[in-house]
């Protein structure tokens, strides 16, 4: 018999879903490798170059050899206070840097870590789905239960918290939502994160919003804070990222603000897992929150030209679909005679049009695709010209 040489890995390992994002890499890079001209809409990665001002100041920054040490675990002051100063300006939510405001190594990190600071084996955690794969990811790692909350068209692509089974809410510890939202597209207003406070503060609960989409909105209908909400700060965090505002996926930094104790927790898992942002990031990071409104409009105004271009021609096509007031995605129902996985399929295989299934998110976003519009607008026509052949 065969010697075991390595342990078998761990449940919580052998628990997991196949991450949604790693199954579509696989799937684009065996297309690419039998020859096919793949037009990919399935990642929400900004393909416009990071603003030119942001780079400068990497560049002079990186040269410092004061930022070659150990990073602050928190983050730079400096960092934490370019923070505050925009959320005061963009916002009108006023934070206390030094206590209210945390550097993050991209939004990610922090929602895949607060969880850890949190919950209990057996603990609940209130996840919107379908939703950010990360959410119920990091509840299972922290040995928490997900109960999900179905976001469904016909209540906005909002959480219903009525329908959250007691028995749930007595164990529930925390709660995920997102808006501007990824997958749908969904944006919140004032009254529901009024019922989310008021909720939150009934209960006992933790509310994590994701924020990471908020500058990327169009008509100038610009999206609010959760913490713009009296009490908001009394009962959670909001996670932010300047991954999708400033073209800055790859430079993995973000932030999460709000409640002091909240974020003290998550801080207290992260010094223990991690040694921070590299402070020369961080010194970009500042001037990014510094850039200058016309640059931002003319990123908006690019992907406003996308959405316009892959609205009409998915309409054009008779899919179902609504033109989204935020983020880059396009979240699509499917023909009939399809379910979410056999028409990514049908599209790749017949078109070379990759999107990511709505399944993927969750079993709410069955018979949905989400296309991300983070394609030049010339290959955004060629792909509606070919999905018209097989459509």
């Amino acid at each position: 018999m065969k010697r075991k040489i390595f342990p078998e890995l761990a449940q919580r390992v052998k628990g997991l879903p196949p991450y949604l994002f790693e199954a579509i890499d696989r799937m684009k890079h065996e297309a690419l490798n039998s020859g096919v001209d793949l037009i990919d809409f399935s990642v929400g990665d900004p393909d416009i170059p990071t603003p030119k001002h942001i780079i400068r100041k990497m560049k002079s920054s990186v040269e410092n050899p004061v930022h070659h040490r150990y990073p602050s675990y928190e983050g730079m002051l400096s960092f934490r206070q370019a923070v505050a100063g925009w959320y005061q300006k963009r916002f009108r939510v006023s934070l206390n840097p030094e206590k209210e405001v945390l550097s993050l190594i991209g939004s990610k990190e922090g929602i895949g870590h607060i969880p850890l600071a949190f919950i209990n084996p057996g603990d609940i955690v209130l996840v919107s789905s379908p939703g950010y794969p990360v959410y119920p990811v990091a509840t299972l790692f922290a040995g928490g239960k997900s109960c999900m909350m179905p976001l469904v068209q016909k209540n906005n692509f909002l959480p219903d918290l009525h329908a959250i089974p007691k028995d749930s809410l007595k164990k529930a510890k925390l709660m995920f939502i997102n808006y501007p939202n990824n997958p749908t597209a969904a944006v919140a207003h004032r009254e529901f994160y009024e019922e989310v406070v008021t909720f939150a503060a009934r209960y006992n609960i933790i509310v994590c919003h994701d924020a990471a989409y908020s500058e990327i909105y169009y008509d100038n209908q610009k999206p609010m804070s959760f913490l713009q909400v009296a009490g908001a700060k009394d009962v959670g965090i909001e996670f932010h990222s300047l991954s999708k505002t400033y073209n800055m996926t790859g430079w993995r930094i973000g932030f999460a603000v709000g409640n002091a104790h909240v974020l003290a927790g998550l801080g207290k898992i992260k010094t223990n897992l991690d040694s921070g942002i590299f402070q020369a990031v961080q010194e970009a990071g500042i001037e990014a929150l510094e850039t200058k409104e016309p640059v931002l409009m003319k990123i908006r105004s690019e992907y406003q030209k996308r959405r316009d271009i892959l609205y009409r021609g998915l309409k054009d096509l008779g899919l179902g679909v609504e033109k989204p007031k935020a983020t880059f995605y396009l979240w699509t129902k499917v023909p009939k005679g399809f379910d979410s996985t056999s028409f990514t399929g049908h599209l790749l295989n017949k078109a070379g049009v990759l999107v990511t299934p709505g399944n993927g998110f969750g079993s709410p976003g069955e018979g949905y695709v989400r296309f991300s519009f983070t394609v030049p607008m010339k290959r955004i026509r060629e792909a509606v010209f070919r999905m018209r052949t097989v459509i």
